[in-house]
């Protein structure tokens, strides 16, 4: 990365997840799409058609990442395989943004942290949401405190699934299941509101793979706020969160973790709607926030902190543990 010049983004997994963040970098400011990688240079190569003949294509990873072509790497790879592919990315002297689970457990995020630390290379879990102009006006809210005390979270996540079993929604060599695919969601929005939850409590049920179609979450707090999370794979929720104050209520709109409306409603006041900005897919702001960190020579992002994604993962752990839920390649 060379002072003044634009920023160039490589991609690792050419799917469905990247083409969205490829479409999405035709929003960022200094920065631009340079290459993609695929096990197979014909999907790279057609992935790399539908944003120009200037995009290069590369049919290994390893490739890529030696090509001198690319300053930052987008992995977009399943999340069982994101130790692997971050760690290859580090070991190359590439900075990373990885696609959100952030890897299958804590042992593997740790071990990826460490590198990143250990070699001085930027390193980001992709949890979008965060970046989302939706996420600063609903903290503008809350810290107003028209809503009083907040009480109760409940959030959701569900879509109806195809049972494939070889698909990687169900099949537990891929890491499948709605919780590490969909749940992190509500996890992460409760997160956000209240903090590290004093105690989680989950249950689950399964798909004939073995991995989780539903799963359900109770956590409490230490301010005494509860939250109700659910993920399923099962049916179309409507995949909303509501936040109950003592004064009133939020209603982050489908889908809430990309959503373009906030709901204010405040006992005695008539509802107020916000709408809020969300461009193309709504990935860009997360890549110019990778970008102004990489500008600005830090390792890791203010609000997505390693910390962060260690602690994310604990509650992943924690409820797989609860739910019984192991993956083969752990």
């Amino acid at each position: 990365m060379k002072n003044g010049e634009p920023i160039r983004w490589g991609i690792l997994a050419c799917g469905g997840i990247a083409e969205k963040f490829a479409d999405d970098l035709a929003y960022v400011k200094d920065g631009f799409l340079a290459a993609v990688s695929s096990r197979s240079l014909e999907k790279a190569q057609q992935f790399a058609a539908n944003y120009g003949p200037e995009v290069k294509a590369y049919g290994s990873y390893e490739a890529m990442l030696s090509s001198g072509e690319i300053d930052v790497v987008y992995i977009a790879s399943p999340h069982g395989l994101h130790h692997e592919h971050t760690l290859m990315c580090l070991n190359a002297g590439i900075p990373v943004l990885c696609e959100k689970a952030f890897a299958i457990n804590s042992k593997q995020v740790s071990e990826m942290i460490q590198t990143a630390k250990d070699k001085k290379i930027y390193l980001m879990e992709a949890l979008w949401t965060r970046f989302h102009p939706s996420m600063a006006k609903l903290l503008e809210i809350l810290n107003s405190g028209v809503i009083g005390d907040v009480v109760h979270l409940m959030a959701d996540f569900g879509f109806r699934a195809e049972y494939i079993p070889e698909a990687r929604w169900f099949n537990p060599v891929l890491t499948g299941g709605s919780l590490l695919d969909i749940g992190i969601y509500p996890l992460f929005i409760s997160r956000l509101v209240l903090g590290n939850p004093k105690e989680i409590k989950a249950s689950a049920t399964f798909a004939p793979t073995g991995v989780d179609m539903n799963c359900s979450m109770i956590a409490t707090y230490e301010s005494g706020a509860t939250a109700t999370l659910f993920s399923t794979f099962a049916a179309n929720t409507d995949t909303t969160c509501t936040i109950y104050g003592t004064k009133g209520k939020i209603l982050i709109h489908s889908r809430f973790h990309e959503t373009k409306g906030i709901t204010l409603e405040v006992e005695g006041q008539r509802p107020e709607f916000f709408e809020t900005e969300r461009l193309g897919w709504g990935y860009s702001y997360e890549a110019e926030a990778v970008q102004a960190d990489l500008r600005a020579g830090k390792l890791e992002n203010d609000w997505i902190s390693h910390q962060h994604s260690i602690e994310i993962m604990g509650l992943l752990d924690e409820i797989r543990k609860q739910i019984g839920l192991k993956y083969p390649n752990e």
